[in-house]
């Protein structure tokens, strides 16, 4: 079981920092960027993936039925959730307070649990495994912005969360991330997509 605790990098975590060489680049490209000027950043060819109409009428849903601190059933949020496009596997648990931006961007599997307050930020396809945890107050966020131009352009970029893993409260994970199966996140921490490329860290044997 691979395990994100703290932001060294041990023999016995998978946890990766960037090195002298890797940061050198990115100090360039920051030393280039241009001044930013938030009165031409604009999303016109984002795409939603529905109408506004759809969107405006979730966003109702969402607020009665999800955001609204008070105890329901999971099947009806998950019933809701499908209602608008996502798919969603059976036996999935969804507390109270959850945020999801655009539904028929979201795939949960079979059997996982999402605690109350997650937020997931589905600009891009999130992809969430079977008998998996997200805790408490964990943000999934596929979007970002481009720091080195004026404009501030959006990006996005899908997460995909295997089965088996455990993302704990409070912890961030950012756009294009891949967690591998069986893999614990801690809490707090900040997940990038560089965390686990490259990664040959033990896991536990297939039985």
């Amino acid at each position: 079981m691979l395990s994100i605790e703290n932001p060294t990098h041990s023999a016995s975590r998978s946890v990766f920092v960037l090195d002298a060489d890797e940061k050198a680049p990115i100090r360039d490209q920051m030393n280039r960027r241009q001044p930013i000027n938030l009165q031409d950043y604009e999303t016109s060819e984002f795409d939603r993936g529905a109408s506004r109409v759809k969107e405006l009428i979730w966003l109702v849903v969402k607020s009665l039925f999800f955001q609204f601190h008070f105890p329901m059933p999971s099947g009806l949020r998950r019933f809701l959730l499908r209602l608008f496009g996502a798919r969603i596997g059976v036996g999935v648990i969804i507390r109270s307070g959850v945020n999801v931006t655009y539904p028929w961007r979201l795939k949960i599997g079979d059997y996982s649990w999402i605690g109350e307050d997650v937020f997931i930020l589905s600009l891009a396809p999130v992809n969430i495994g079977s008998h998996t945890c997200i805790s408490q107050r964990a943000f999934l966020c596929t979007g970002s912005h481009d720091f080195t131009k004026s404009t501030f352009d959006l990006v996005t970029r899908p997460i995909t969360i295997n089965s088996q893993s455990w993302i704990a409260a409070n912890a961030f994970i950012g756009p294009g991330v891949e967690v591998p199966a069986r893999t614990m996140v801690g809490a707090g921490q900040i997940v990038s997509s560089k965390t686990f490329r490259d990664s040959h860290a033990d896991s536990e044997p297939e039985t």
